[in-house]
């Protein structure tokens, strides 16, 4: 049986993915194999390093510590302002982002993690899903959360990419590709949430994006071969408001989140594949 774990993107939301970690990872559940796209990729890259329980409290140190330095998207309203004028692209800076990425993960490489580890991107040139799959870690993840608009195009090797959600944000059609005979969808709570017509011509963009990532999910779903075991955990803790326009730069209540998601999680899997032997 070879196991995936399919970490798809979400912005703040990705703290979610957390608690479903821990839930699989308390059942004994080791991945074989783990896909990341955008914010999943950073998930992914430190579970594919240390895929055991104790990675956890690690993630969860990571997430708590986003949240109150507000690193990644902490610019005061007037900088963001003066670098869309000056850039004519983006408003944040991903300088911060790669920071926190290298003290993490320093010079790591695909090649060395113990469990094999994929991160999506979106290449511009070739308009066309990327998968990198060797060679430093650090980059492939900056490309991969490199959000339209928030954060530039990452460039590498000559090759400019964006965030990998635009062409496959929950990336289980390449667990498939790649032999997973069981995968486990770790999300962050949006497939299911009722979409509404914009009102608003900043709402047009997501609102497209998502109506784009949810059919391309579906699509994936619906057409997973016979013999192949999907289990999609539950997201807990979201709310509408995760879909307004500051919704990128709201860290509140991350652990809050965490915890809660932990508990649908282990509740689904209870469900699904029987209690643990330890539990009544």
């Amino acid at each position: 049986m070879v196991t995936a774990f399919v970490l798809g993107g979400g912005g703040v939301l990705g703290a979610v993915e957390v608690g479903m970690l821990r839930a699989l990872l308390e059942r004994g559940i080791v991945p074989d194999l783990v896909l990341g796209t955008s914010v999943g990729a950073l998930n992914g890259a430190m579970v594919a390093r240390q895929p055991e329980l104790a990675v956890i409290d690690r993630l969860t140190e990571l997430w708590a510590a986003t949240a109150q330095g507000r690193e990644v998207y902490g610019d005061k309203p007037l900088r963001t302002v003066r670098r869309a004028v000056s850039s004519g692209t983006h408003i944040y800076s991903s300088a911060p982002l790669r920071r926190r990425l290298e003290e993490e993960l320093g010079d790591a490489r695909f090649e060395d993690l113990p469990v094999r580890f994929e991160v999506c991107a979106a290449s511009i040139e070739r308009a066309a899903e990327h998968w990198f799959t060797s060679g430093p870690i650090v980059p492939a993840i900056l490309a991969s959360a490199a959000v339209p608009g928030l954060l530039p195009p990452a460039e590498i090797d000559g090759e400019h990419f964006l965030d990998g959600g635009l062409v496959n944000s929950i990336p289980v059609s390449r667990a498939v590709e790649l032999g997973a005979s069981r995968i486990f969808v770790l999300q962050v709570g949006r497939i299911d949430r009722p979409l509404k017509a914009p009102t608003k011509p900043w709402e047009v963009a997501r609102v497209s994006f998502e109506v784009a990532r949810r059919h391309r999910f579906m699509r994936d779903m619906a057409t997973i071969p016979d013999g192949v075991e999907a289990h999609v955990l539950p997201a807990a803790g979201t709310s509408a408001r995760d879909d307004s326009l500051r919704a990128h730069r709201d860290f509140g209540g991350v652990e809050a989140r965490i915890d809660a998601t932990y508990d649908a999680s282990r509740a689904y899997l209870d469900g699904a594949l029987g209690a643990r032997p330890d539990q009544p």
